[in-house]
C-alpha cells in the first residue's frame, strides 16, 4: 500500500481540484490521509464528498479532522503515525495530478535505488509553457535555498539526480526512513524548513535524496500557506531558517551545492525572501532558539 498525505486549511477550491485530478491515480492499494486544520470554509464537505468517489474506486481514505490549526508539520506526524503504507507520500492541496502511473513510477524508482531514502518528481508552474519551479534544492554554503531548474524550460531536466534536499510539496519516501527517523521535527512547528531538515536528517541515516523528472505534476505555489492569519509568515521563516542554518552549517559549508548542481538553476530563496540577514530579523523579533 501507497499512503498519501495531504494537508488541507481554508483553500476548498484548491483541495478539490487536487483531490479529483488524484483520482486517475493507478496505484492500488492506495490509501489517502486528509488532514483538515480547522478549516473554516467549504474544506470540510469538499472532503467527505470525495471520499465517497475516492472510495468507490477502490481507494481507502481516512479523514483526520483538527479543531485548530495545528500547522503542517504537526499535521504531517498525525497522517504519518496513523499511515498503513509501505511507503510514504506526502502531497500539498495546491498541487495537480496528471500522469496515472505517477506513484508507480516514484515507488519503483526507489525499488531501484535500496540507499534512495527520498524521492521528489520534477514540479511545473501550472501554466503555458510550463517552466519548472522545483527540481530537487541545492543549499549554498552560507545556507541559501535554491530551487534546482527553476524559471527553465519543462524539458531541460530529464535525468534523475542526487541532490542535498528537496520541498515536501511532493515526495516519497520508503516507510523503512519514517521507522528510522520519526515524524518531522516539531521545532519548526508550524511550518518552512522542516521538509529540508528532513532531507539532512536522512541522508545523516545514511540515506540518499533524489529528484526523478520522468515523474511530473503541476504545483500552484505558496497557496498552501498563503493568507493563513493565524501564522506569522515572515517571522517563522526566519526562525525556521536560523534553527536549519545553525543544525546544519558544516554539512552544507563542506558541500557547496551550488557549485555541484549539474543543470541549471537560478538562485531564488524558496521561501521568496531575498538575502535577509535571519540573525539580525531573529533579534529584532526577539527569538532566542
Amino acid at each position: 500500500m501507497i499512503s498519501v498525505i495531504i494537508l488541507h486549511h481554508s483553500k476548498a477550491r484548491y483541495s478539490q481540484a487536487c483531490l479529483v485530478s488524484l483520482l486517475q491515480t493507478a496505484a492500488r492499494p492506495l490509501q489517502v490521509i486528509n488532514v483538515d486544520n480547522g478549516s473554516t470554509d467549504d474544506t470540510v464537505k469538499v472532503l467527505l464528498e470525495w471520499e465517497k468517489l475516492a472510495r468507490a474506486q477502490g481507494i481507502e481514505v481516512l479523514t483526520l479532522p483538527q479543531a485548530e490549526n495545528i500547522g503542517a508539520v504537526r499535521g504531517r506526524n498525525i497522517a504519518m503515525e496513523a499511515s498503513a503504507g509501505d511507503h510514504i507520500v506526502f502531497l500539498d492541496n495546491d498541487t495537480l495530478i496528471f500522469q496515472s502511473n505517477w506513484l508507480d513510477d516514484l515507488r519503483a524508482f526507489l525499488e531501484s535505488r535500496p540507499v534512495c531514502g527520498i524521492v521528489a518528481p520534477k514540479v511545473l508552474f501550472p501554466w503555458e509553457p510550463f517552466l519548472i519551479e522545483c527540481c530537487g534544492c541545492a543549499i549554498s554554503p552560507q545556507g541559501r535555498v535554491a530551487y534546482l531548474g527553476r524559471g527553465e524550460p519543462r524539458d531541460s531536466v530529464i535525468h534523475p539526480q542526487k541532490i542535498q534536499a528537496t520541498i515536501s510539496a511532493a515526495w516519497m519516501m520508503p516507510r523503512s526512513v519514517y521507522k528510522k527517523l520519526g515524524g518531522l521535527d516539531e521545532v519548526y512547528s508550524p511550518v518552512q524548513y522542516e521538509d529540508l531538515d528532513y532531507c539532512y536528517r536522512a541522508r545523516a541515516a545514511g540515506f540518499e535524496v533524489w529528484t526523478n523528472p520522468a515523474v511530473e505534476l503541476f504545483h500552484f505555489e505558496h497557496t498552501t500557506t498563503a493568507g493563513s492569519d493565524d501564522v506569522n509568515f515572515r517571522y517563522v521563516t526566519s526562525r525556521n531558517a536560523l534553527t536549519f542554518k545553525r543544525r546544519w552549517k558544516s554539512t552544507f559549508e563542506a558541500e557547496d551545492g551550488m557549485k555541484n548542481a549539474s543543470y541549471a538553476w537560478r538562485q531564488l530563496s524558496q521561501y521568496g525572501i531575498e538575502d535577509v540577514d535571519w540573525e539580525g530579523e531573529c533579534k529584532r523579533m526577539n527569538y532566542e532558539g
